[in-house]
């Protein structure tokens, strides 16, 4: 074999282990060098880069560049008694200590004893220091009804529309039933600025551009004014499925026109994170913006990124959640092959979605929007928010790494996802009174489910808890699912009046909690905490955590 050459054809002139050796060196050099020269540097315009892996654990608070913009003097303060350790090292070794409880502040530094501590802004502090979030506007676009207060007073009166499919003849089909958004009352020009727009996206757009709207007005928010910096207004919403509607229809061009009649709108339609940017453009929101997508945990995850980043201090407000329209053929094909949908209620479809239940026997296909505005505390009192829901307390994400559209048989995965949730809103689970289930009407599901429960609060505590599934009335929204029973469980926060969950007839063994069942329930004391969780296919879970909101003295 001939020695390796180099491009002028003549011989290496360095043995390989020198090159190691330098390459060693470099490297060597590069990682000794003080961290703080590069932490604290004059920051880009360019966007902050994600940390992998950060969104499902505590968020210790300056575990970002965006605290360290914040408060650049910190790292160079020396703590009481202890030389600073510079370097990786350092680096290190600092943030073992967050994760293990020494946690740091946003605001000024100030002598103590033991780890240097900082003060809030704002003077008040959410769970280890972190600044407080709360949600101060919802938005719902569901078959049950428009708009939060709709929305709310069908739900709570038991209201079920679930029936016949109009939007495609489903006589095919082994599930024919669905709670559809009425073409008759949701008209979607009424949410666009330009109504060509509505031509351009795919529905699922269309419901989120409507819930946002719809959000931002019950949070007393309007695009543009004064009191909202485009650069720190966010947006996080998802999709499972996206504009799959529109990829069928440009499906059905290609095969029956050709290539050259395929619509020039169907990538961007059809792709889940359309949404995100549409909303952006519609409500001149210029801050951190992308689209989850987790299946029918994604609204649960947008949720939990939107959180982080007002505790991380990128953004003052976002907007979260998530949107699906995905009553369509193909979809119904799919998840019916799946054998996930619900069989035998064909001709009684308001019997049809009943979690929990010993006839269950899958879901009911749902669509709609449901939409948060999300704020830091300091930005929704300093701009007078006609309202607070409750403080956003908490958030957790796991996986079962199990199958791909079965969760773990021991409920396990979605235990560990409520822990980290619970964890994170740094409370005792004694005070969580109310869960939003996910409870899909499936069998294995909602077994599943209950022992997940059970595994986290014990069985006394379990059966003490009041849990509804307000799928039963709304049926299943998969990616937007999370956002519609998120903004549910602010409204059981603030009212203390929990939903039912209907079409209880007869008691699973399995299944032995209290599911509210057929009648809204009326808290004779306020909640402290409520819960709400989702699944989705992939062994995705995510947990939200809200809290009853005190507005702690300054």
């Amino acid at each position: 074999m001939n020695p390796p050459v180099s491009l002028d054809r003549r011989p290496l002139s360095k043995p390989p282990f020198l090159l190691a050796f330098l390459t060693f060196l470099c490297f060597f050099y590069a990682v000794s060098r003080p961290a703080q020269s590069l932490l604290l540097s004059k920051p880009s315009s360019g966007p902050t880069p994600s940390l992998p892996g950060f969104l499902s654990s505590p968020l210790p608070s300056l575990s970002s560049r965006a605290s360290l913009r914040a408060t650049p003097h910190v790292l160079r303060q020396e703590r009481s008694g202890e030389p600073q350790l510079r370097g990786l090292s350092g680096l290190l070794k600092r943030r073992a200590e967050r994760q293990s409880g020494r946690h740091y502040d946003h605001g000024d530094a100030h002598a103590g004893t033991g780890a240097t501590t900082l003060r809030s802004a704002t003077g008040t502090c959410g769970p280890q220091g972190r600044p407080r979030i709360v949600c101060t506007g919802l938005g719902v676009v569901s078959g049950v009804g428009l708009g939060i207060d709709e929305f709310w007073k069908n739900l709570i009166a038991g209201t079920n529309v679930i029936d016949k499919v109009t939007r495609f003849d489903p006589s095919a089909m082994t599930c024919q039933i669905a709670c559809e958004v009425s073409d008759d009352k949701f008209d979607p020009r009424a949410y666009f600025t330009d109504p060509k727009e509505v031509k351009r996206n795919d529905r699922y757009t269309h419901f989120a551009v409507a819930a946002a709207r719809m959000a931002m007005e019950d949070a007393g928010l309007s695009p543009g004014a004064p009191n909202v910096n485009a650069e720190r207004f966010g947006i996080v919403v998802g999709s499972g499925i996206g504009g799959l509607d529109t990829m069928e229809k440009e499906m059905k061009v290609l095969q029956e026109k050709g290539p050259r009649r395929v619509s020039p709108f169907l990538i961007p339609a059809m792709i889940a994170n359309t949404a995100s940017g549409i909303m952006a453009i519609e409500l001149g929101a210029k801050g951190p913006n992308h689209g989850a997508v987790s299946a029918c945990a994604t609204s649960g995850h947008a949720a939990g990124v939107a959180l982080r980043y007002l505790q991380m201090g990128e953004a003052d407000i976002m907007i979260c959640g998530g949107a699906e329209a995905s009553i369509t053929p193909l979809s119904f094909a799919g998840f019916n092959a799946l054998k996930a949908m619900a069989q035998g209620f064909n001709d009684d479809p308001k019997r049809a979605s009943r979690p929990f239940d010993k006839k269950r026997a899958g879901f009911v296909m749902g669509e709609g929007a449901g939409i948060m505005v999300f704020e830091t505390e300091e930005h929704a009192l300093r701009r007078g928010a006609p309202k607070i829901y409750g403080e956003v307390a908490g958030y957790g994400a796991s996986c079962d790494a199990h199958h791909i559209t079965a969760p773990a048989p021991d409920g396990s995965g979605l235990a560990r996802c409520l822990q980290n949730a619970i964890a994170d809103a740094g409370i005792d689970k004694r005070e969580i009174g109310y869960i939003n289930a996910h409870g899909t009407s499936t069998p294995m599901n909602d077994r599943i489910e209950t022992a997940a429960f059970k595994k986290v609060f014990g069985d006394e505590q379990a059966k003490q808890l009041l849990i509804s599934s307000t799928k039963s009335m709304t049926g299943h929204c998969l990616g937007a699912t999370g956002g519609i029973e998120a903004c549910v469980s602010a409204k059981v926060l603030e009212t203390g009046v929990v939903p039912p969950t209907i079409n209880q007839e007869e008691a699973d063994p399995d299944c032995d909690l209290n599911y509210v069942p057929n009648k809204a329930y009326k808290s004779p004391t306020p909640f402290e905490a409520v819960l709400t969780d989702t699944l989705g296919f992939g062994g995705h879970n995510a947990a939200l955590l809200l809290r009853r909101y005190r507005n702690r003295p300054q």
